[in-house]
């Protein structure tokens, strides 16, 4: 009988199951395909008697074996063992990279030195969040919900060859979860700091429908740090999450599908510093989007294709209701911004003998407006790619590479008007050998990149008496990585290993110009090096338990980060984040996991006083999950309690100076599964 056994991650605590069979896998020797067009395929996918992770790191679904990216997948029960109510909480309790997480349903991450936009903006990223292969149309992960979920896939390095500018640290693509049968959830619970939740949700298939969706909704009072101290204004109203995917098979092989998402809080505490509460401003987040896709495929599976449409709007707001700052330097005391995506996307992929290519169009447009400003800005960026990988030696080793040419036009709306165009060109090259069965070795070399934006291309305005000009003459920034590493899965045993170094060039800055102007120029570079491990062992498979008891570790150590000009290390980065702990569950309904998870020190900027760098210390967060179904019947249901303690040690710990996270709490919760 086959079982599943976990498998970990290579940066930073996420983990997944794969099924292992034997000894391992060989390559199917059938009429050549590819794995399947269904982004929403199982994680672990049987092939002529044989088990094969698959995972989309090419825009394709393809084998773990053909992979030469360092990659981690976190899947849906993983997911649930977490009981991590966003993207966000979930890779923050990982210990994937750096993190800064604030109150109020803010946070950004960090791989390989590189972030996603502290303010949750998508194209200033540098790091990319996709919503099942698509531009979430935000980098703040605390606004995707968990519920509807299938699995995340976390692509460390360079995803500019498939995905364009902003996946310059790594990728993560959220993946939806697809009706495959009928099924339904409810689950509701408490705990401290007044926090209460509610989710709902279930599957459908018949008749060639498909149809999966949930609906959270949560609320919590203000907080208090590991010191004890009440951190006041950090209390969520209401926070609402929803998304929906519901398909129609139109042949076998061909879904046309709508997947929906929309995110909404309102009233969430904007506390400021602590040693500088305000306990009166607030802000309110949203975030929709509505995806429409076709993924067809020929009856062999030789030939697949993809197009897709969608389109979204992210919103922010933050308002100080009762005039704290009379002189009025916030011009209104209400600041809001709001960026409205629409994208296309067309691929075909094909297998030609040894040869397997994907090519095809991806078109981009954002419209940007911020009452701070008086201009509008928008973005087009029209893209084509092609992607190729070849297997040889009886498909052991793969060659893949990829090209991908950018284009990108800028607009500002002003009295007279301003466009800018710039262009990009970016390459991939990787190598993937899978010695043994067991044991792989993996290399590649990649690109990324991040545009410049409206303003730093076209903005020409001026504030209290100082000009802002862009500079069309900027060039992208850009980041070269090298990197190698190696994957070791066998009998409940997995292991992995990657070392990188990135340079990165033409960073973006400010800069003064004669006659009190402001500017931007590309100045910046830096180097970032570092290894990442992971080592997991299911105890019960070598000793033919019934139980699971994996004990784990991750860990990702930058060995170097320094700014090339100065010699200074970078600021927001820790040489060492790591996560260990203890899963297990038995085949009866009850599991848990133990899960500590550290964060070094890092360099940062202290807010309150402009002029100066300080040291943040570094901290370890300690989570205990235990959930029993006390009730298995086929007419009611399964019925499941679930109690978590969150920062078991009381840990007064801060990812942004000035912004503790809570202190121990306690949360309890009761399932019903149909």
């Amino acid at each position: 009988m086959k079982r599943q056994y976990s498998w970990l991650g290579l940066c930073g605590g996420l983990c997944f199951l794969l099924s292992v069979e034997g000894s391992g896998v060989s390559a199917a020797k059938s009429t050549p395909q590819l794995v399947s067009a269904d982004d929403a395929v199982p994680v672990v996918e049987t092939i002529n008697g044989k088990t094969y992770l698959t995972i989309t790191a090419s825009r394709v679904p393809e084998k773990k074996s053909e992979v030469s990216a360092n990659f981690t997948v976190i899947d849906r029960e993983e997911i649930e063992r977490s009981g991590a109510g966003s993207v966000g909480d979930l890779i923050a309790e990982k210990g994937i990279g750096h993190i800064q997480k604030y109150p109020g349903a803010l946070t950004s991450i960090g791989i390989r030195g590189f972030r996603t936009d502290t303010t949750g903006n998508d194209l200033q990223g540098h790091v990319l969040v996709l919503l099942d292969g698509r531009r979430a149309g935000t980098g703040n992960l605390a606004k995707i919900m968990t519920g509807n979920v299938e699995r995340i896939e976390i692509i460390r390095g360079p995803g500019a060859v498939q995905y364009g500018s902003g996946g310059m640290g790594g990728v993560v693509n959220i993946i939806t979860r697809q009706g495959k049968s009928n099924s339904a959830f409810v689950e509701g619970g408490g705990g401290t700091f007044g926090e209460d939740a509610v989710d709902v949700g279930g599957t459908a298939q018949g008749q060639g429908g498909d149809f999966a969706g949930a609906i959270s909704r949560f609320h919590q009072d203000d907080y208090k740090t590991g010191r004890g101290v009440t951190f006041a204004n950090t209390s969520i109203d209401s926070q609402t999450g929803v998304s929906a995917n519901v398909g129609y098979e139109l042949a076998p092989g061909n879904r046309f599908g709508v997947i929906v998402t929309d995110f909404d809080t309102d009233h969430v505490g904007d506390p400021g510093y602590l040693s500088a509460n305000d306990t009166d401003n607030y802000n309110d987040k949203s975030n929709y989007s509505v995806d429409s896709r076709y993924s067809g495929q020929n009856s062999s599976g030789r030939y697949q294709w993809m197009g897709r449409y969608f389109f979204g709007q992210d919103k922010n707001s933050w308002v100080d209701p009762l005039l704290s700052n009379p002189s009025g330097w916030d011009d209104g005391l209400d600041s809001r911004n709001k960026t409205d995506q629409q994208g296309a996307q067309a691929q075909i992929s094909g297998v030609f003998g040894l040869l397997h290519l994907t090519t095809g169009l991806d078109w981009l447009h954002y419209k940007v407006e911020n009452s701070w400003s008086p201009q509008q800005t928008s973005y087009d960026n029209p893209a084509m790619f092609l992607l190729a990988k070849v297997g040889l030696f009886d498909e052991r080793l793969f060659v893949s590479g990829g090209i991908r040419q950018d284009w990108y036009t800028v607009a500002v709306e002003q009295p007279a008007g301003r466009n800018e165009d710039t262009s990009h060109t970016t390459p991939q090259f990787g190598l993937a050998w899978m010695v043994t069965d067991a044991f792989k070795l993996r290399g590649q070399v990649a690109q990324g990149f991040v545009m410049p934006s409206a303003d730093q291309l076209a903005i020409d305005i001026e504030t209290y008496g100082r000009r802002t000009l862009g500079n069309p003459d900027l060039d992208p920034e850009k980041s070269l990585t090298w990197e190698g590493g190696a994957d070791y899965t066998k009998s409940g045993l997995s292991g992995a290993l990657t070392w990188f170094t990135t340079d990165f060039e033409d960073k973006i800055v400010r800069s003064s110009l004669p006659g009190n102007v402001t500017s931007y120029s590309n100045l910046g570079s830096a180097t970032i090096s570092g290894v990442e491990g992971a080592l997991s062992c299911d105890i019960g498979v070598p000793l033919r338990w019934a139980w699971e008891v994996r004990p784990f570790v991750d860990m990702t150590w930058l060995t170097r980060y320094e700014d090339q000009a100065t010699g200074a290390d970078l600021t927001y980065m820790s040489d060492l984040t790591l996560a260990t702990g203890l899963a297990f569950a038995d085949r009866s309904g009850f599991s848990g996991r133990v899960n500590v998870a550290y964060t070094g020190t890092q360099q940062v900027d202290d807010w309150e006083d402009t002029s100066t760098v300080v040291k943040l210390g570094s901290f370890v967060v300690t989570d205990l999950s235990l959930s029993y179904r006390f009730l298995h019947n086929e007419k009611l249901g399964d019925f499941t309690v679930r109690g978590e303690l969150r920062n078991l040690f009381d840990e007064d710990y801060a990812y942004v100076k000035g912004y503790p996270m809570p202190g121990r709490s306690v949360y309890v919760g009761l399932k019903w599964e149909y």
